[in-house]
């Protein structure tokens, strides 16, 4: 295992963003507690920590949880993705001791062990009212911890991409046993609108969110399957192609080169006009495809050079669908012009 899994280094980004987050979190649970003992002064210490913590631990997790939709909507939100799993562990984390306290608070002081007590004090299971919630709270923490201890890629490896994809996908029963657990607990003893406003705004959050990226996804998939139809070719993902450079595809026994420049994408012959360089090892500098072997310019989006000079190459049609890059294999005579396809935006620079 150590051969194979080196131990997790933070760079200066992981670094602020962890102070950050950890920061943000301390003053959240500052911020409760001081305002629950000025609002209620007769609540105890541990009861408002309990709620503190609680609190904490279901706001983070609809966070986690509206991270994915986010970045599948928009790729500005990626650099929350790369960091979801520290923000899953947390929640865990908050989720303990949030339930650590309650077990002392409401079953640690009789005869009976303090877990059996959780499972055994109330056995009113038919009942709306007094519905044994902690129970559910402790199922939902149980998915949690099995999601937080397979969080490292070792299990990712060791399980399998479909196994461990099947396991964090019980995220969702853990989300479900807690919206349950928070309806039949605190909103039953304590009715406030503007918790139960608070809970309903975030499930329809959470929902809404992953039917629009849903939704999005499907729309993509109807694009690429008619532009596959057109009889478009799919080249890559758009992050695969530096910015104002190309990637050098064969399509119909041609060269092509596929320019990604200013929010823009562009397919030209990958032959220059002056002893056939490779256009697609060049860069677009001052607006124009620039030969690395001779500095000849052509547009992207004609192929022709700029004036005062005369030379044109084959440009070609090309789509972005999503993340992917589709050229159609039938070039256009040279010089003749083609729209560049647009990135979405969000998508320009990543």
């Amino acid at each position: 295992m150590s051969v194979q899994y080196a131990a997790i280094s933070w760079n200066r980004q992981k670094k602020v963003y962890d102070i950050t987050f950890l920061c943000l979190l301390v003053l959240y649970l500052g911020t409760f507690v001081g305002v629950g003992a000025w609002r209620n002064p007769r609540e105890t210490a541990e009861t408002l920590l309990i709620r503190a913590l609680g609190t904490a631990a279901f706001l983070l997790l609809n966070v986690v949880l509206c991270i994915g939709p986010l970045a599948r909507l928009d790729s500005r939100f990626l650099p929350l993705l790369y960091n979801r799993r520290h923000l899953g562990v947390t929640t865990f984390l908050l989720g303990v001791a949030h339930g650590g306290f309650a077990l002392f608070q409401f079953h640690a002081l009789g005869n009976v062990n303090p877990l059996v007590s959780l499972l055994i004090s109330n056995p009113r299971y038919g009942s709306v009212a007094d519905f044994p919630f902690q129970a559910l709270g402790f199922f939902a923490l149980i998915i949690l911890f099995l999601m937080a201890a397979t969080s490292h890629d070792f299990w990712l490896r060791n399980l399998s991409a479909p196994v461990w994809k099947r396991l964090h996908m019980m995220v969702y029963i853990a989300y479900g046993l807690l919206v349950m657990h928070i309806t039949l607990g605190a909103l039953q003893s304590e009715p406030s609108p503007i918790l139960s406003g608070s809970l309903m705004l975030a499930v329809a959050t959470v929902v809404s969110l992953h039917l629009a990226a849903t939704f999005r996804e499907k729309r993509i998939d109807c694009a690429k399957r008619k532009a596959l139809d057109d009889g478009f070719v799919e080249i890559c993902a758009i992050d695969r192609i530096p910015e104002k450079c190309a990637t050098i595809v064969s399509l119909a026994g041609e060269r092509v080169a596929v320019f990604r420049y200013d929010g823009k994408v562009s397919a030209i012959s990958n032959v220059c006009q002056h002893q056939n360089g490779p256009l697609g090892e060049g860069r677009v500098i001052d607006g124009c495809v620039t030969c690395p072997w001779h500095g000849y310019q052509y547009r992207p989006e004609s192929g022709a050079a700029p004036p005062p000079f005369k030379e044109k190459i084959p440009t070609f049609r090309v789509k972005v669908v999503g993340q992917a890059v589709l050229v159609h294999p039938l070039p256009n005579a040279p010089g003749t012009y083609v729209e560049p396809a647009a990135l979405e935006p969000g998508k320009e620079h990543t």
